[in-house]
């Protein structure tokens, strides 16, 4: 009895290894964008904070979040102050973004700095 839970216990844990993915590929949060493509944020980057902002960043804002993020003129007023600025920060430096979570993948921040480059258009 001894042996099977044994084993069962080491199959148990080799699968739950072999199936982490740690390809930097499925890490990202949006998807290849266009040569010259204008980021929007209907397409681009509200996916980014859906994913990642708004778990603090609701209405109301949790966690001692000091704002929302839900919708384009909270996040478009963000952008204007110091969203990047956050957003770039090392998971361990003080006032990263999000906020004891993983940094966001590097072509996530780049898309949103080029968001805000293009304007913060809409869509």
């Amino acid at each position: 009895m001894k042996k099977g839970t044994f084993l069962i216990a080491v199959i148990v844990t080799i699968l739950a290894f072999n199936c982490s993915n740690n390809s930097e590929d499925d890490l990202t949060d949006v998807s290849p964008v266009q040569q010259g493509e204008l980021i929007t944020y209907t397409e681009h980057i509200k996916p980014i904070i859906d994913n990642n902002c708004v778990f603090c960043h609701d209405n109301p804002p949790v966690n001692g979040a000091p704002n929302s993020l839900v919708n384009y003129e909270d996040v478009k007023a963000s952008a204007e102050n110091n969203l990047l600025d956050r957003i770039s920060r090392q998971a361990s430096e003080s006032g990263a973004m999000p906020l004891g979570g993983p940094r966001l993948p590097q072509n996530s921040i780049d898309l949103v700095e080029q968001w805000i480059a293009d304007g913060l258009l809409e869509n």
